[in-house]
């Protein structure tokens, strides 16, 4: 089993910045993600690092999100930028491990326009 406990969410208005955290309560190996799931809307990926930092991130964020991870501290980082309303909803990190997915309670990120 493993335990991801997400930080970091909160309010911004558009334009801003904010930086999501991502604790696992064992050594990481595998994928890290971050999904997202905005109101009456299904969960969507955001961003992927595998171990060996082979990074894939959604068109919509393209070029405004950053992922990364420290391996030392199992931990997973995503560094939102330019923030917009449509970014608002709650941020879920993801640890796979075939066949199984972990996955954190989720954070809520909240943009205001």
């Amino acid at each position: 089993q493993v335990q991801l406990v997400e930080s970091g969410g909160g309010l911004v208005q558009a334009g801003g910045s904010l930086r999501l955290s991502c604790a696992a309560s064992r050594s990481i190996v595998s994928i890290m993600g971050w999904y997202r799931q905005a109101p009456g809307k299904q969960r969507e990926l955001v961003a992927l690092i595998n171990s060996g930092g082979t990074i894939n991130y959604a068109d919509s964020v393209k070029g405004r999100f950053t992922i990364s991870r420290d391996n030392a501290k199992n931990s997973v980082y995503l560094q939102m930028d330019s923030l917009k309303p449509e970014d608002t909803g709650v941020y879920y990190c993801n640890y796979r491990l075939v066949p199984v997915d972990y996955w954190g309670k989720g954070i809520l990120v909240t943009v205001s326009s």
